[in-house]
């Protein structure tokens, strides 16, 4: 019994032992490099989150050693922002920073509005920041960059490698305020967007695999969607006769696709030609080639409300709408005469 309490009593410092030394190991710097590195640590990430982020951007040992270390240190609060973190740094002294909000100066916010085309995107974000507009619309049209994100993002596939699309990632910027170093590279730029779009999109994971239609083609239709309706109750019946027109084999015959297919912005006007423009952008009746078919790609970039709308079309008989830019009114027609009689009547 003594020999037992002995081995028992051994073991028991041993252990005590053991995890404080891996307490101090973990809580000792990964490395000797004093480069300094981004991290952003986004607003309402918790204390659990923050831990296992730094742990997977290579700042920390343990992610478990900083929880308990959080844990005990409950009066700590990390405040949301962009941070410079070096590989020598422990992590004692970047919760000490984060805490201290000590933020990189040099950094901006970049908002991102919805229903806009990449091209704008670019430009604002070409303002602010030390990337040109021809950097980022080279690399997002750079075909084996693509296929890099492709075999990154489970909601990109083949379909943004078409030679018809004018901006591949079109409708893929998810519409936000983003923050960004001042000295981003193209590709982080991307990045970051990309792993907001994915974010957002992974609350219609479920609605997607139930559906007939991939992410390209979702995107595409909730774009639309985006410019010819305003209100939920619109975009929902929109939705609605965008599945009936492609069911029954009709052209879309919306305008905004028109817009988008001769580079015009919205509400410029459009001429008879460019109403007849053959493009696997434009769903003009005069474009037979697109009779029950989307366009090639998102003509911009969706809200949620948009591309919620898609799963949630209203179940009605709709086969026509109107929409008046003036008042933002949709109105809604079973028959060919009644929307020509509307159109006489507001247009």
């Amino acid at each position: 019994m003594k020999k037992f309490l002995i081995i028992v009593s051994v073991l028991f410092f041993l252990l005590i032992g053991g995890s404080v030394g891996y307490y101090f190991y973990a809580m000792s710097p990964v490395g000797e490099s004093s480069e300094l590195q981004l991290y952003e640590l986004k607003s309402g990430t918790s204390k659990i989150g923050v831990a296992d982020s730094l742990k997977e951007a290579g700042f920390i040992r343990s992610s478990l050693v900083l929880k308990a270390y959080l844990f005990f240190h409950s009066e700590v609060n990390l405040q949301a922002g962009i941070y410079e973190f070096s590989k020598n740094m422990t992590p004692e002294e970047i919760v000490r920073k984060m805490s201290h909000g000590e933020v990189k100066n040099d950094s901006y916010t970049v908002t991102l509005i919805e229903g806009r085309r990449i091209t704008e995107y670019v430009h604002n974000i070409s303002e602010k920041l030390e990337v040109s507009e021809e950097e980022l619309l080279s690399l997002m049209g750079d075909q084996s960059y693509l296929q890099e994100l492709i075999n990154t993002y489970w909601f990109l596939d083949e379909s943004i490698l078409s030679s018809d699309l004018y901006y591949p990632l079109e409708g893929y910027f998810f519409p936000d305020t983003y923050e960004f170093y001042e000295k981003s590279t193209a590709k982080e730029i991307i990045t970051k967007i990309l792993n907001h779009t994915g974010e957002k999109l992974e609350g219609f994971k479920e609605n997607i695999e139930n559906s007939n239609y991939n992410v390209h083609e979702i995107l595409s239709m909730a774009a639309i969607i985006e410019l010819e309706a305003v209100s939920e109750s619109d975009r929902n019946t929109v939705s609605q006769v965008i599945y009936k027109r492609l069911d029954e084999g009709m052209s879309l015959g919306m305008d905004v696709t028109t817009y988008y297919a001769v580079k015009k912005e919205m509400g410029s006007g459009l001429t008879r030609t460019d109403l007849n423009t053959i493009s696997p952008y434009n769903t003009h009746a005069s474009n037979t080639s697109m009779f029950g078919r989307l366009p090639v790609g998102p003509i911009c970039n969706p809200s949620l409300m948009s591309i919620n709308a898609v799963f949630n079309p209203t179940d009605t008989d709709y086969l026509y709408f109107y929409a008046d830019i003036k008042t933002g009114i949709v109105y809604f027609t079973k028959t060919l005469d009644e929307h020509n009689a509307i159109i006489r009547e507001v247009g």
